[in-house]
């Protein structure tokens, strides 16, 4: 455990020491701020469901720039080896890795909710479906960063990485859409792997075994995926 956090140390100070990160932070909060405005100014609602669904779609794009680098990135500069001769498991460097990406994101997250505290002091929000609908933020974050870890973890380029990202995020984004076009066997499955669906239930106040087990579940399979391809090294 002590290894995992001092991994999950390493990985958080990484970013900071990038100026892309910092770049990423205020481009994000300064389009977050636009449309909380936009969004509020034209509701006249004490909600933030809107708001949620702008930033879900952010992260879409936002995430993959932010994990493209973590293993990439050791793979390009040759240290990646050097780690995996260390007396670290392959296991405590995948979760140090996923939670130091995890804590940037948290941060990322934890300030916008300054959202919450403008509408409270203009209005009379209800307070649980914005509580709900930062955790289904917040997990859905952790799912993202999970898959954009395993895509960094196959290849030594950072620009791969991030496309392949794209493609599984986008893929999970707006597989709702071809909906209309499938048997109606096919839709339910589609439905369910489709990450609109599950947010929107946070959104609204509802917590849900099969919305948590949806997260959860795809994390795991992730970072499972991300120890084998690092054990097996399947992608030099």
């Amino acid at each position: 455990m002590t290894k995992t956090l001092a991994i999950a140390q390493k990985e958080l100070s990484a970013y900071f020491k990038s100026p892309v990160a910092y770049l990423i932070l205020i481009v994000t909060i300064t389009v977050f701020n636009i449309f909380f405005y936009m969004i509020i100014d034209q509701n006249r609602e004490a909600t933030l469901r809107d708001v949620f669904a702008v930033m879900e779609f952010m992260f879409v794009f936002l995430v993959p720039l932010l994990t493209m680098r973590v293993f990439a990135e050791e793979k390009a500069a040759g240290t990646m080896e050097f780690l995996m001769t260390t007396p670290t498991s392959n296991t405590s460097i995948v979760l140090g890795k996923y939670l130091g990406s995890l804590l940037f994101f948290s941060l990322l997250l934890a300030l916008t909710v300054v959202y919450y505290l403008i509408i409270e002091c203009f209005g009379r929000p209800d307070r649980w479906p914005v509580v709900t609908g930062f955790l289904g933020l917040w997990l859905e974050g952790g799912l993202f960063i999970a898959v954009g870890i395993l895509t960094s973890s196959w290849t030594r380029s950072q620009v791969a990485a991030a496309i392949t990202s794209y493609a599984i995020l986008f893929l999970l984004y707006f597989s709702v859409s071809l909906v209309p076009y499938v048997p109606e066997s096919v839709a339910p499955v589609i439905r369910q792997v489709n990450t609109l669906t599950h947010l929107a239930n946070f959104s609204v106040g509802l917590i849900t075994l099969q919305d948590a087990v949806y997260y959860l579940s795809g994390i795991a399979l992730c970072l499972v995926l991300t120890r084998i391809s690092v054990e097996n090294r399947l992608w030099r």
